[in-house]
């Protein structure tokens, strides 16, 4: 990835138009910077790679005139478009494999860059669990953490309700001007004015449950460390807690009775190593070793999103039908198709990066890729 830079008006859009065009996503969007330079050479470069993977009618490539409205329905509400080269874009989330490219916020830019925890929890969480809630995160805020969460029911209204004066992020799942949950419309209001509310879908998008997990990568790739308060085996706040060790980042979890179900997610997470939290010192306990090792993820992607040596043309014929082989509904780790194919992983990463954009393949959390059916 670039440098930090400010990007200019024109090169905001053409970033805003590659992330909205078919196939494109975060990964993708990387790898096709770090190859053609600039996101305009990429969105050139766009109807070719498709074809090249199989890609039978034309891809569509998101127009410019859209992109400019919703860049001017961001700026008319409000809020920005940012870019994940741009400084005010949040430095730890710009370490994760997948960042999004562009986010769109409301509120103060300067929390993005502090120490920040997330909390997530039950939305049916229990009043001794709010409560705990409510303590460690207002705690924490007058020690200058910022406390990001989901806005959710629950846990995430209360650690955004008890951190506003000290400065709260939230999370959105939809357009960042859509409330949700609607009884949350007022909290959201306040943090516009308090704090800072972040999107990656478009403007005015209504949250679907496809969102949220993508959602969550982001609370946790922003945030030193993820504080799980309750959470039932099944529970979505484990999927954040999984994001976040699979990001590198510490996992503190809340003890809670062996007869609540709530309280069964946490407890397996404190027996697989989370840190037992009981309040804002065991977090402020840690931090100074939490801040001393390195952003980025353990498992970054073969390709780095810099000057990969492209393959030649005739190579990528030979080798295509070899990494089609691999491939199956079922997820494979792309390290394990590079092994299997006992090819160079520029080879096989120009060649998912085709079949990609065709819409052939469909990446997952983990660094893996399944064929679509």
């Amino acid at each position: 990835m670039d440098e930090k830079r400010e990007l200019s008006s024109d090169e905001r859009l053409a970033w805003l138009r590659l992330i909205r065009s078919e196939n494109v996503g975060p990964i993708t969007f990387f790898q096709l910077l770090g190859r053609f330079k600039t996101a305009q050479n990429a969105l050139d470069a766009l109807p070719e790679l498709a074809r090249k993977g199989g890609r039978k009618k034309p891809i569509r490539i998101c127009p410019l005139a859209e992109a400019k409205r919703e860049a001017e329905a961001v700026s008319a509400f409000g809020g920005r478009l940012l870019a994940a080269c741009e400084p005010d874009y949040p430095l730890a989330l710009r370490m994760i494999a997948d960042p999004p490219p562009v986010i769109s916020i409301k509120g103060h830019a300067q929390l993005l860059n502090r120490d920040i925890l997330a909390v997530v929890g039950a939305r049916n969480s229990s009043a001794v669990a709010i409560r705990l809630t409510q303590e460690i995160a207002g705690s924490l805020s007058q020690e200058n953490i910022v406390i990001a969460s989901g806005l959710a029911r629950g846990i995430d209204t209360a650690a955004h309700q008890a951190s506003l004066t000290g400065g709260t992020i939230a999370v959105v799942g939809g357009g960042i001007d859509y409330p949700y949950p609607r009884e949350n419309k007022a909290l959201q209001e306040q943090i516009y004015e308090q704090g800072c509310v972040i999107a990656e879908q478009p403007f005015a998008i209504v949250p679907q449950a496809r969102h949220f997990p993508r959602r969550n990568r982001i609370i946790s790739g922003m945030a030193l460390g993820v504080l799980v308060v309750e959470a039932s085996p099944r529970s979505g706040s484990l999927i954040t807690a999984r994001m976040a060790l699979e990001q590198g980042r510490e996992i503190f979890a809340v003890p809670g009775s062996p007869m609540d179900p709530r309280a069964r997610g946490t407890n397996n997470l404190i027996r697989s190593g989370a840190i037992l939290t009981e309040s804002a010192d065991d977090f402020l306990e840690a931090l100074q070793s939490i801040r001393t090792r390195p952003l980025k993820e353990p498992d970054q992607p073969l390709l780095p999103f810099g000057d990969p040596v492209q393959p030649e043309e005739q190579e990528l014929d030979r080798v295509r039908p070899n990494v089609l082989e691999f491939l199956s509904p079922t997820p494979v780790a792309i390290d394990e198709i590079v092994r299997l194919t006992n090819q160079p992983p520029a080879v096989v990463l120009t060649i998912l990066l085709e079949l990609e954009l065709a819409g052939r393949i469909e990446r997952h959390f983990g660094n893996r890729v399944s064929i679509v059916p």
